[in-house]
């Protein structure tokens, strides 16, 4: 079985390559960047491309020949709005249109719960209504719009909506967090902590990938959500978090308000590196349910938020100073610059 991953340079390329790996599969990457290979296992296969290049992919596709594809490439929020729709969109019909042409078997598309704005309810279902906030928002919305066409031209591909992933090597905006922590420092929320933020250890995340692989009947081209199956608050997994790595770190709460206003002026100073989705978000209740996946899929979560947080963290710390000499970036592989928060960071 050969399965090609897009976005293969990047945090979860990196672990999807070595869990198909693990399942002895042929592993295919596909980036515009050339990452480090010494990190991914022995026998992955890298191509440079760009899927925004339909005649170079056309050339791979006929070479590689891929019985799947994973479809995880996209360009962040961080990016220019022009650009997240090139990559997001474009890329994405693009890939759908030449895995028909050589009639891969199934397309996993990563999109986002990013799709449901702001919700006002909870558990969010996958039938509840798509609101894009921002650039990044309304192009997964576009995206998975190309999907439902392609299903409907009889392609197999299975939509995934993940909450905010994390694990070994995602830095980002867990960089920022995890410096803070490595410091000492109070951390900030948003409000007063109370409310239920679910997160998604990317273990888990590629597992629910790779079984959906294994699945070639049209049942499975549908959309899926996909989270933590154990979380509390904010407050109470962030305590869990801190108790388990003994850390000085404590939760400041602050007013909501008055803290997604400054941040507002601060995007749209380009002085910070947090969006609007994510300080829009921060103080409300953000779960989905998974009960569709479970069910569907037979496939169970194996790590809380706080077991995600933690993991995630200690790899940080123990690779603490090579994270430090890489350098600032817009991925999630590098850490995101700080901007007015590393200010703001020396009064906590």
């Amino acid at each position: 079985m050969r399965v090609l991953i897009t976005g293969g340079a990047g945090f979860l390329g990196l672990h999807l390559a070595k869990y198909f790996s693990k399942e002895k599969k042929e592993v295919y990457l596909l980036d515009i960047h050339n990452p480090d290979m010494r990190e991914y296992p022995k026998k992955v296969v890298f191509l440079e491309a760009d899927v925004r290049d339909k005649k170079l992919l056309n050339k791979i596709f006929k070479e590689v020949k891929p019985d799947y594809v994973v479809h995880a490439a996209a360009a962040l929020p961080l990016r220019k709005a022009e650009e997240i729709h090139e990559v997001n969109v474009n890329g994405t019909e693009n890939i759908l249109n030449v895995s028909m042409k050589y009639k891969t078997k199934r397309v996993v598309y990563i999109s986002s719960t990013a799709v449901y704005g702001v919700p006002t309810k909870h558990p969010i279902i996958e039938s509840d209504k798509r609101v894009g906030v921002g650039p990044y928002g309304q192009s997964k919305i576009d995206a998975e719009d190309i999907c439902f066409k392609y299903m409907k031209k009889n392609l197999n591909v299975t939509i995934i909506r993940p909450k905010t992933f994390l694990g070994t090597h995602r830095l980002g905006v867990f960089e920022i967090l995890f410096d803070w922590v490595h410091d000492g420092k109070k951390i900030p929320v948003i409000g007063n902590g109370r409310n239920r933020y679910q997160l998604l250890d990317v273990d888990d995340l590629s597992k629910a990938v790779f079984l959906f692989t294994q699945k070639n009947n049209r049942r499975y081209n549908d959309t899926f959500n996909i989270g933590a199956g154990e979380f509390t608050t904010i407050k109470g997994d962030f305590d869990i978090f801190f108790r388990s790595i003994k850390s000085k770190s404590r939760i400041l709460m602050t007013p909501a308000y008055l803290v997604k206003k400054a941040l507002w002026i601060f995007e749209k100073l380009h002085l910070s590196p947090l969006y609007q989705w994510v300080y829009d978000t921060a103080d409300r209740d953000s779960f989905v349910s998974i009960d569709k996946l479970t069910k569907t899929l037979k496939w169970q979560p194996r790590y809380s938020n706080s077991d995600a947080l933690t993991k995630a963290y200690v790899w940080y710390y123990k690779n603490y100073r090579e994270i430090k000499s890489r350098g600032t970036g817009t991925t999630h592989t590098v850490g995101w610059k700080q901007g007015i928060l590393g200010i703001i960071k020396k009064l906590m």
